[in-house]
């Protein structure tokens, strides 16, 4: 018979105790244990070991013998979750889109479902109602006779629906809303996600079914609910954004199909999220002719490259205590190049307060983007405006010397598709290209004095 056990069990890494603790030993955070409900088959029998080796559903087989064909991707009809998703979604794929309350996480999925008229597509709603997706739905002024909703959290009712309706593709919104019979527990809790999403699993690579599960974020920014649901899905994508801003930006966390290292950028309007193809022109602004403290860097987010500007502002500590604060870039990285302002070209900025700003609402991590950002830094130091068809990228490092990027000829075309005159290059870029077949003008900096040089006369 069936005996109820208590466990706690660390809702960050998923590692188990038998009895409640302050620190997990195995992630080091504190306070993540919680009370959980396992049912637990109690047994005398020890396990049987199988003596029939033909009754075995999976054999082992030689890897020169596994024969391997090229995945048949499902177009989304959308080319910035195409691109992310490495060139569409797999079927028998389970992939998993996590971002914060209110960013259009939902949005972004139905309006990309019905789009799919050629698919029968299931969406299972456990946290709005029917009447709610179909007011969004003409918001958003899309249709599709094919799509149909249910309103379910039972996990074994869903299957139920699906054995009726027989979908070719299976959206769940959210993971955290779903529970099973199994598990005597609440919805939400460590067992049941990790119960209801290894069962999803299980049917989506048993029938080749693509299944898009969405799920929440805790205050920390990672994905509620074990470790585990990150581990057994095969494509992890993060919807993160201001809401304060227009832009939002599809990430690829994980991903067994295709390169991590793209993304997607939505534009939110009143009737949906729009695909933003070229991003370079909407991040740029139109006129800022003759303000300083702004940089115009040429960056790279996975293979796409796009301009983004960089403003600055520099002023004196009014409070004694000099402020440092960065918004979508990394503030110890913006301090270092401040320590390297300061030691290797010469400029006092130990008194003054530096506030730092990434347009539009991005977030960037492109080493690239240091030179753009130590010169809005000093153009609003020295209130001299930096000229408005310049651009510039290279990674400055820590004796002040200007380091190669990556796809340099990227960068430069996509500064000169934009009507860019200039773009500052580091020296040794210059050794992979020839730039005799270029309209545009490659200035080539070793240190980070030359480029003030050209900037700032």
């Amino acid at each position: 018979m069936a005996k109820n056990k208590i466990a706690y069990v660390c809702s960050q890494c998923g590692n188990d105790s038998p009895k409640w603790i302050g620190k997990c030993p195995i992630c080091g955070e504190w306070n993540t244990y919680v009370e959980e409900i396992i049912s637990k088959n109690v047994s005398g029998q020890a396990l049987q070991t199988l003596t029939n080796y033909d009754s075995l559903k999976s054999k082992p087989l030689l890897l020169k013998d596994i024969e391997t064909n090229d995945e048949i991707r499902m177009d989304m009809k959308d080319q910035e979750l195409n691109r992310v998703l490495g060139g569409g979604l797999v079927p028998g794929s389970l992939v998993l889109i996590g971002g914060e309350p209110g960013i259009g996480k939902s949005t972004l999925v139905l309006q990309t479902v019905l789009k799919l008229n050629n698919y029968k597509i299931l969406y299972v709603s456990g946290e709005e109602s029917a009447k709610q997706l179909k007011l969004r739905a003409e918001r958003l002024g899309s249709h599709n006779n094919t799509c149909f909703i249910v309103c379910e959290t039972n996990l074994e009712q869903i299957f139920t629906h699906i054995n009726n309706i027989q979908p070719d593709m299976i959206v769940v919104d959210s993971i955290q809303t779903i529970y099973t019979e199994k598990i005597e527990s609440s919805p939400g809790s460590i067992a049941q996600v990790r119960e209801s999403s290894a069962l999803i699993l299980k049917f989506a690579k048993e029938t080749n079914t693509p299944v898009l599960l969405i799920g929440h974020i805790n205050k920390e920014g990672n994905i509620a609910g074990p470790k585990v649901l990150e581990h057994i899905v095969d494509t992890v994508l993060q919807f993160e954004g201001d809401q304060h801003y227009m832009y939002r930006i599809l990430r690829n966390i994980k991903n067994r199909f295709g390169s991590t290292s793209e993304l997607g950028i939505y534009e939110m309007c009143q009737s949906g999220l729009r695909e933003v193809n070229n991003p370079s022109e909407l991040l740029l602004t139109q006129n800022h002719e003759g303000l300083s403290g702004v940089a115009i860097a040429a960056a790279i987010e996975g293979i796409r490259p796009f301009l983004i500007e960089t403003q600055a502002l520099v002023s004196t500590a009014a409070y004694g205590t000099p402020q440092r604060s960065a918004t979508g870039f990394d503030i110890r990285r913006m301090n270092m190049l401040l320590a390297v302002l300061e030691k290797r070209v010469g400029f006092k900025l130990g008194q003054k307060d530096v506030f730092l700003n990434i347009a539009g609402g991005l977030r960037v991590n492109d080493p690239a983007m240091d030179l753009a950002i130590i010169s809005a830094i000093l153009s609003s130091s020295l209130d001299i405006a930096i000229e408005r068809e310049v651009g510039m990228c290279g990674e400055v490092g820590l004796s002040g010397e200007i380091r190669p990027v990556n796809r340099i000829e990227q960068r430069i075309q996509e500064a000169e598709k934009l009507g860019f005159r200039k773009i500052l290059i580091p020296h040794n870029n210059l050794k992979r290209f020839d730039i005799n077949k270029l309209d545009i003008k490659i200035i080539a900096v070793r240190k980070v004095e030359e480029a003030f040089k050209e900037l700032f006369g």
